[in-house]
């Protein structure tokens, strides 16, 4: 039997990308998943995070990796084509699921409202597909289910990677995070510089652009 568990890395800082990410394994090969010690990417160190994700991928029969770019964020946070971030999340969930075609899917679900979530991607999942598998949608899956926590640290791994290189590109800005104060520093100093990397539907970039277009408003008064 085909499993394939999914989560994702990056779906709350301001800069960037966030990463959904499929691995899919055959059944028997899970115990070989938990000899090397996967778990849930957030209790592992990024030396650790790494060196699992190589061994990872030797064992998982498939993985699928989706990148959500800011502008997609905000299409879908501001509120275009009756999205929010949950419901793009949703349906980059059932795109891996109809790539991968597996038997059985386990979900890490970011809604509190599981019921109405697994509503909205089962209507994405081809329907074949839908009638053959066994979904499961549950919060805190990449601590359940080592399907999922194999997902976390490829998922995390792959954001790391690209933070880094968005790093080299525009400078340090800390982890991306609102509430990391070089993060808030970047931001502040270059928010009309490098529109492309942020996350412009995040309260943290809008209530920056509001008190410019305050300050604005203040001197075109003078």
């Amino acid at each position: 039997m085909l499993t394939l568990g999914i989560d994702e890395a990056g779906r709350g800082p301001c800069i960037g990308s966030m990463f959904i990410t499929g691995t899919l394994f055959e059944e028997d090969q899970l115990e070989k998943l938990k000899k090397i010690g996967v778990r849930d990417s957030k209790l592992l160190t990024h030396k650790r995070r790494v060196e699992l994700a190589e061994k990872i991928k030797r064992i998982a029969k498939a993985i699928k990796t989706i990148e959500v770019k800011p502008s997609e964020i905000d299409d879908a946070v501001n509120g275009n084509n009756s999205l929010n971030l949950n419901w793009l999340e949703a349906i980059k969930q059932a795109d891996i699921i109809n790539e991968l075609n597996p038997h059985r899917v386990i979900i890490d679900c970011p809604s509190p409202n599981i019921g109405a979530y697994t509503n909205f991607l089962k209507k994405y999942i081809r329907k074949d597909l839908l009638n053959k598998i066994e979904l499961i949608v549950r919060h805190k899956a990449d601590r359940d289910f080592i399907e999922c926590s194999s997902s976390s640290i490829i998922a995390k791994v792959t954001r790391d990677m690209k933070i880094d290189e968005l790093k080299k590109k525009y400078g340090d800005f800390g982890s991306g995070y609102p509430s990391d104060p070089d993060t808030v520093r970047f931001l502040r100093n270059n928010w009309k510089k490098y529109p492309e990397i942020f996350r412009k539907s995040w309260e943290s970039y809008k209530r920056l652009g509001e008190k410019k277009e305050s300050l604005l408003s203040f001197i075109r008064k003078l």
